[in-house]
């Protein structure tokens, strides 16, 4: 069952099987033969009314046209000729064969024209007449649709709610919904027991933006026809956005008076998971298994609820079943197991799960995550062949790839290696903006100064509006302690884009200290330790507060942040400047 697209009842190619086919020979040579044999076939078919039309030169090479370009792969060409032809001919079987190679060649005016001749000529087919209803409302012709339409259900009454299922789908691609909607009310009119009807007048009520009304004509399917779960599914769909309890209501209702309907169930366990209510989602899963205790995906779900809700050794029984269970991705379920033992915070578990994620979806993702746990133990080296086995699928991707192992070898202090894998990155990606920053940055560490300001440069350029660059460019003049005018112009610049950064108002602090600006200095200061105390804020508040005289002020912002980066270089050095 699908809730919200109800499978086309025509089926127009296996209905259309038994017209002529085009010969199997690829050469002309054998065309005319043939040709012969299709066209005499057509001749002898039984129980229509044919004409009498003798076989002239002129008929036979529009056949052996059609023909040769139906099995040279020109469907268009070849239902020309075959339409060609059935005007020529009136035999309703040419006409036939003619739309069915215009409606594959998907040549919608030359379809309608063929089955309309096709239906004059074999006014008794029931194909005819609902196909040229579906290229009709599929090409947005709802007016000229409409009398063919009340043909199609005055010849079958009975079967108006196939009928209404059926066209429903070709009506909605037409883009004004509230003529679509306008459309199937008059068409449904004269069908008010129908419950198809109903439901696709709700439908196309929803799509126009007319709620009340779809719910209501929603209800009245469901109400004419209570076991039919599409209906009964797209009536609580239109209530689980604004009233989700309500809609879960209904299908508990539905599910109470139809308890074997699985895909209900299952429609009816995912809007509870939605809604994020976990436990009697579960339980809807688990009533699922019992009745497929051998579906991976089933318990694969189940063992999902659990991990949100924080239950990790039951959570992790679960996906060792759905793993012994097999069809579903071991990869999959070993990506979820890693997670989950990363959530437990057992790191040796969750690295052994995340390498036996060997393909599909979460492949790519398990590498970085084995990586980062391997950074976590200092395993450098180990961390960094992990990463070179990652197999990216996109340049973004293979720029990250760049961009964390040069983060991996400045981590451990190997600056140079680590500036040479951006360089190299750089000469691969040349205008990536993250590259070209990273390698800025890297190129600043090892005091290549002109290459720095270069990478920057050009970074702005490509990026007028990248605060970042501004604010690296005049930060590394304002600590180098040269052209400082105009490195405060470039914070300045990056303070108007990025107000609210801490990096940049700690910039601008600085800039106002070695200008001499101590008060204004200290403000900006404790502005960015405030939003973010980073240790080398820390360091630079510490020096302000110094030299402004608060020495005990100083001191006290230092040992706070000495104590939480008992590591940090550029603390440890101003505090060995200023307190020996």
């Amino acid at each position: 069952m699908n809730l919200s697209k109800p499978q086309l009842v025509f089926s127009v190619l296996p209905l259309l099987a038994a017209c002529a086919h085009a010969p199997q020979q690829a050469n002309a040579d054998a065309a005319e033969p043939a040709g012969r044999a299709n066209l005499e076939q057509i001749a002898e078919t039984p129980g229509l009314d044919l004409p009498n039309v003798a076989l002239t030169d002129r008929m036979l090479y529009e056949f052996l046209l059609g023909d040769i370009a139906a099995q040279r792969g020109q469907p268009g060409l070849a239902a020309q000729a075959y339409l060609d032809l059935a005007k020529t001919t009136r035999d309703p079987r040419v006409a036939r064969r003619a739309a069915q190679l215009a409606y594959e060649a998907r040549q919608l005016d030359v379809a309608v024209e063929a089955f309309k001749l096709w239906q004059e000529l074999e006014p008794s087919s029931p194909l005819a007449k609902q196909m040229l209803l579906s290229l009709l409302l599929s090409g947005g012709n709802l007016q000229e649709a409409r009398p063919h339409l009340d043909a199609v259900l005055q010849a079958d009454p009975a079967n108006a709610g196939h009928v209404f299922m059926s066209i429903y789908p070709l009506v909605a691609r037409t883009p004004d919904k509230s003529a679509v909607l306008d459309w199937m009310i008059e068409a449904t009119h004269a069908y008010p027991d129908v419950a198809e009807g109903h439901w696709a007048v709700a439908q196309a009520a929803a799509a126009a933006g007319k709620k009340d009304l779809a719910q209501a004509e929603a209800h009245r399917a469901v109400t004419l026809k209570p076991d039919w779960d599409a209906a009964a599914a797209f009536e609580a769909e239109l209530y689980l956005g604004s009233e989700p309890a309500k809609g879960l209501a209904l299908l508990k209702k539905f599910l109470d008076a139809h308890s074997d309907n699985r895909e209900i169930r299952l429609y009816y366990a995912r809007a509870l998971l939605n809604q994020k209510r976990f436990a009697p989602a579960r339980e809807e899963f688990q009533r699922l298994l019992k009745d497929r205790p051998d579906s991976p995906d089933l318990a694969f779900a189940i063992a999902l609820i659990s991990m949100q809700m924080g239950e990790y050794e039951r959570a992790e029984r679960e996906l060792q079943q759905a793993l012994t269970k097999g069809g579903k991705e071991e990869s999959t379920v070993h990506h979820y197991l890693a997670q989950l033992n990363e959530a437990k915070q057992d790191d040796a578990a969750a690295l052994g799960h995340y390498r036996q994620v060997k393909d599909g979806e979460y492949v790519y993702a398990a590498r970085l995550r084995e990586v980062a746990l391997l950074d976590k133990a200092g395993k450098l080296s180990e961390a960094r062949e992990a990463l070179h086995r990652a197999v990216p699928k996109t340049d973004q991707q293979r720029v990250q790839l760049i961009l964390i192992d040069a983060q991996l070898l400045r981590e451990g202090k190997q600056h140079e290696a680590s500036y040479q894998v951006l360089a190299k990155g750089l000469e691969r990606f040349p205008e990536h903006p993250e590259l070209l920053y990273q390698t800025a940055m890297a190129a600043d560490k090892l005091k290549k100064n002109e290459l720095f300001e270069q990478l920057i440069r050009k970074l702005m350029k490509l990026e007028p509006d990248n605060a970042h660059a501004y604010n690296a460019l005049g930060y590394s003049l304002l600590d180098r302690n040269v052209r400082i005018q105009e490195a405060m112009r470039l914070v300045e610049k990056a303070y108007q884009l990025a107000p609210n950064d801490a990096a940049i108002i700690d910039s601008m602090g600085w800039g106002h200290y070695l200008l001499g600006n101590l008060d204004k200095s200290v403000e900006f200061l404790k502005r960015a330790f405030s939003a973010n105390p980073d240790p080398e804020i820390a360091a630079h508040l510490g020096e302000v507060l110094w030299k402004r005289g608060d020495k005990d002020g100083a001191r006290k912002v230092w040992a706070d942040s000495a104590t939480a980066n008992p590591d940090n270089e550029a603390l440890k050095a101003v505090m060995k400047r200023f307190v020996p």
